[in-house]
């Protein structure tokens, strides 16, 4: 399998790490003060992607990037591989707390709300759950802890009842983005960064730990009472529940820079190694001429279009764009991918006969199913594996048709079908991910 590394700009091939020992639980919620729980019996990859903050979700764009990763992977387990799988939810930050300001309702409350919606929207989707999915506000203590690594690392310094990354003090900054100093600070602007803080050596500085504001909820810390910063709670939750090295970290492409280019500024001066091997983005979806995103209301969401179309058929069209080029949404399109889906099922409820197929027809099929994963393992290309279950269905169907036995190539169907999370004949979600995202619920409701 080969993958797009962003850290390189090139296609590498992926070759999963040797010597961690996991079996995956499907469905395992951290519990705060367990420590590192880690489970032993077999190799992982290690998968981490950055979650939600957790308001007016689940738009398609978010469902772009959390099914793009829900492909790559249940490949990887298509292909025999377990994953050690974390995403987080951004509970407490600078976004939220205005949110609930502007609806007059609790942080939290807010937060778990939208939370549970969009859990359900991904269950709905037949969506693997992480095996961890933590709150930033579940793991403060160690938050701390790594503020405090970092200041001994001597690329931070508190100020007032705050703490700051010192971006003069580490390098290597910039490495992931490519970006030149100039034009760093204004995309770091635009994303919460404020310049003329006063408590900053410098402009492009970064918070780590934030001293409480009146009215703003808080923790304790050695600096006094605050929050942490957005950035040091996905590289602390990273580390936390995967390891000091990730297999794989992604999220929307929007978050190169700043927020993973500053997890790897909080994870490598303190380990003295790589944080990730391999960094993977989801780009960017528009509709009516801009990116798809809160700020600026433009959404379509999945809750409205399931009332219309079937999980499969939203399923099929997120597939049918491959995960790194950016696309708009396309109602007409959309109706393709509901056929397409309507295509699958129909092949595989299609009644055959009692004829054994030709070695031509075996052949046929073994080469769609050769196609499939030959197109997945060329840089998770979803849209051309696709193409390759159309030809497989049809060809079931023509075969059924005249009078064949088509229950084994039905079969590799309906396993080439769940690598895109397609329900099929079955009727809802697999009951993994029915019963994962319950026990993640549990703590929302």
């Amino acid at each position: 399998m080969h993958l797009y590394n962003a850290l390189t700009r090139t296609i590498e091939p992926f070759v999963p790490s040797q010597g961690r020992s996991f079996v995956p639980s499907q469905g395992r919620s951290f519990v705060p003060s367990q420590g590192r729980p880690f489970v032993p019996n077999g190799d992982a990859v290690t998968v981490y992607v950055c979650g939600i903050t957790p308001y007016d979700t689940t738009h398609l764009g978010h469902a772009f990037t959390y099914t793009v990763f829900d492909v790559l992977i249940r490949y990887l387990e298509h292909r025999g591989l377990s994953v050690r799988y974390a995403q987080n939810v951004t509970d407490i930050d600078d976004d939220i707390l205005r949110k609930g300001r502007e609806a007059g309702e609790d942080w939290q409350a807010l937060g778990n709300r939208w939370t549970v919606y969009f859990m359900r929207d991904l269950q709905n989707l037949n969506v693997r759950p992480p095996d961890f999915y933590p709150r930033a506000t579940d793991v403060i203590p160690e938050i701390v802890a790594s503020v405090q690594q970092l200041i001994a690392a001597g690329v931070a310094y508190e100020s007032a009842g705050s703490v700051f990354f010192h971006v003069a003090a580490w390098p290597a900054f910039g490495k992931l983005s490519h970006l030149p100093r100039d034009e760093m600070l204004p995309i770091a602007n635009q994303r919460g960064n404020l310049p003329d803080d006063p408590r900053k050596r410098d402009p492009l500085d970064f918070v780590l730990w934030q001293a409480q504001q009146p009215g703003e909820p808080a923790w304790e810390s050695p600096w006094g009472p605050g929050r942490p910063g957005w950035h040091i709670e996905c590289s602390t939750m990273s580390t936390h529940f995967l390891d000091t090295t990730v297999d794989i970290h992604g999220g929307g492409g929007d978050l190169i820079f700043p927020h993973h280019e500053c997890e790897i500024a909080q994870v490598e001066p303190v380990t003295g190694q790589p944080f990730v091997r391999f960094w993977m983005h989801a780009a960017m979806v528009f509709h009516e001429g801009e990116k798809m995103s809160k700020s600026l209301g433009n959404l379509v969401m999945v809750r409205d279009l399931l009332k219309t179309y079937s999980p499969d058929a939203i399923r099929a069209y997120l597939a049918m764009h491959h995960y790194r080029q950016s696309w708009f949404y396309d109602e007409v399109r959309l109706r393709e991918a509901a056929d397409l889906a309507a295509h699958l099922r129909g092949a595989v409820v299609t009644a055959g006969g009692a004829k054994s197929l030709t070695t031509e027809a075996q052949q046929a099929f073994a080469a769609f199913a050769a196609s499939f994963e030959a197109n997945l393992d060329n840089d998770l290309d979803s849209p051309k594996a696709l193409y390759a279950l159309e030809d497989l269905a049809s060809g079931i169907r023509d075969s059924a048709a005249a009078g064949y036995d088509v229950t084994g190539a039905q079969t590799i169907l309906r396993q080439l079908g769940r690598v895109f999370g397609l329900r099929l004949d079955a009727g809802a979600p697999e009951p993994r991910v029915l019963d994962g995202w319950a026990n993640h619920l549990q703590r929302f409701v």
